[in-house]
């Protein structure tokens, strides 16, 4: 039974005796070949190959007009992937010569032996699939070059600042100059996410990411990517600092005139260096808490303070409550939840804060609350802005105070119940997918644990019993696979795969993987390639 034609053909000759002579002895469909088309000289092959595109050309080399070799070089100027087989008579070996020595694939002689063109074409077919493949993969990597730099961002912005000696793709980065930051959220996100299918979310961000990466190339931003569900990052050189509400004024428009999505924008201080990218995020983001104090969609922009001019004196954040609170929220506390939210009570009441600075204060701490809930998917059906609603409305402190204590508490008592009900495979099948797809980072035995909302020891007993592996083990074991698999299919130097399967030394990740395979990165290629 034939395959499906994955390349097409396209047959030259000036003997239409010798052109159904080619069509009619050859199984061309179990090559997985297609004749496209065929043509008596030069110029209708160009024509035949301007229309259709083939991936493999077969001409004679003696034609009237443009003759194969001329039709060979025009052919292959512009795209020498092709595969380009000429046909010559005994007597025009010289010019068959002259033909390999300028790229074609191969030669026939006249008259044509069938069995040996099907030997040909078997080869020149499999040419093709080598190269598809390594067209496939070297578009994998650059994927995952991408994907590796933007999860540097990420990391720096979440505050982990660890050591760049190794990445080599951030020299002459353009966080080396001044710059500010753009985050660009979707309003009225979970609801969104509740109501699109998952197909539909895929989509929409992907529309979303599309719109804002071709604006941002043309007005200047110097890079773009995503950070949360609903969530984007753009920089901007410091040059637009006179231009940011014109900007964000921008995006807005244009995300909801392609996608009829709304949007707010929220833009930092200006910065310098990836070092301030976690402080830029901070100061865009406390920007955007203005959002909940609007009607609508908007601009808002953390203003630089004039020089020699000190802050306003208004209610101090309580950074030490907020690390409790998000410590209870992340260990499902409900009681320690409750204690300290008894205790920021207590601290605005003796601030005596204006009520302005009291709800200021409430909604930024229940923001911070909600995306804890929000990155461990502990949420249910609970907007945000509901949430946000429910604290301006309230009539007093003691009330706001109640009804954040019962909304939490509600909502963790909720995810408590659900997690009681996952047997020991479930959660370990759960981690496991946790790992696979969060090997490239800098993965503790600690988070995972907390994924799946057990104690380190009770985790780390349970993994081994079920999956016969320890954490360590296990996640080695998936780091390795994905490095042999880019060692095996792809050029890209050791240094490089490093960060891209979790490892920042890439002299420690070649210690790992000679422990794990008994044999250097190198070696390994060599061996197999």
């Amino acid at each position: 039974m034939g395959t499906a034609a994955k390349y097409k053909v396209i047959l030259v000759d000036d003997e239409p005796i010798i052109l159904r002579s080619l069509q009619a002895a050859i199984d061309w469909e179990s090559l997985g070949l297609e004749i496209a088309g065929t043509a008596k000289n030069g110029e209708g092959a160009l024509k035949l190959i301007g229309e259709h595109s083939p991936e493999m050309i077969i001409s004679d080399i003696r034609m009237p007009g443009m003759d194969g070799i001329a039709l060979m070089r025009e052919v292959l100027t512009n795209h020498p992937k092709r595969i380009f087989i000429v046909i010559s008579g005994y007597g025009e070996f010289e010019y068959a010569r002259e033909a390999l020595r300028q790229g074609a694939f191969d030669y026939l002689l006249k008259p044509i032996d069938h069995d040996e063109l099907t030997s040909m074409l078997q080869r020149a077919v499999a040419q093709l699939d080598a190269q598809a493949e390594n067209d496939r993969l070297l578009h994998s990597v650059q994927v995952l070059s991408v994907m590796a730099r933007e999860r540097l961002f990420s990391e720096w912005i979440e505050g982990n600042d660890r050591p760049l000696a190794y990445m080599q793709w951030m020299e002459n980065s353009e966080l080396d100059r001044d710059y500010f930051m753009a985050v660009v959220q979707l309003d009225h996100y979970l609801r969104l996410n509740e109501r699109w299918l998952m197909d539909e979310k895929r989509l929409w961000l992907f529309a979303v990411r599309n719109i804002l990466e071709e604006w941002s190339s043309q007005h200047g931003g110097l890079t773009v990517f995503p950070f949360h569900s609903g969530e984007w990052i753009i920089l901007f050189p410091s040059e637009l600092q006179g231009q940011k509400a014109e900007l964000g004024n921008d995006l807005i428009y244009q995300i909801k005139r392609y996608s009829k999505l709304g949007c707010s924008v929220g833009i930092s201080r200006g910065s310098r260096g990836i070092q301030q990218l976690s402080q830029a995020y901070q100061s865009a983001t406390r920007a955007l808490y203005q959002r909940f104090y609007s009607e609508k969609e908007g601009v808002f922009i953390d203003l630089e303070a004039p020089v020699g001019e000190a802050p306003p004196s208004d209610l101090k954040y309580p950074k030490q409550l907020e690390t409790g609170l998000i410590e209870s929220v992340r260990t499902l506390d409900t009681q320690r939840l409750t204690v300290l939210l008894d205790e920021l009570k207590l601290y605005i009441e003796q601030h005596t804060a204006a009520k302005e600075s009291a709800e200021r204060l409430l909604v930024e701490m229940s923001i911070v609350l909600y995306r804890q809930l929000e990155f461990a998917n502990l949420l249910v059906d609970w907007p945000l802005d509901g949430l946000i609603q429910d604290v301006h409305e309230a009539a007093n402190l003691n009330e706001s105070i109640g009804m954040l204590k019962k909304a939490f508490t509600s909502q963790m008592e909720t995810s408590i119940r659900s997690q009681t009900k996952e047997d020991g495979h479930s959660l370990v099948e759960k981690a496991k997918q946790y790992i696979l797809n969060h090997y490239h980072k800098d993965l503790s035995i600690e988070e995972v644990a907390e994924v799946v909302d057990l104690s380190i020891s009770h985790f780390c007993t349970l993994f081994k019993q079920v999956s016969g592996y320890t954490f360590l083990e296990y996640l080695t074991e998936c780091r390795m696979e994905k490095a042999k698999y880019i060692l095996k299919n792809t050029s890209v130097k050791v240094y490089q795969i490093a960060p891209l399967v979790g490892y920042q030394d890439p002299k420690y990740f070649t210690q790992v993987f000679k422990r794990a395979t008994g044999r250097t990165p190198s070696e390994f290629r060599e061996e197999t390639g």
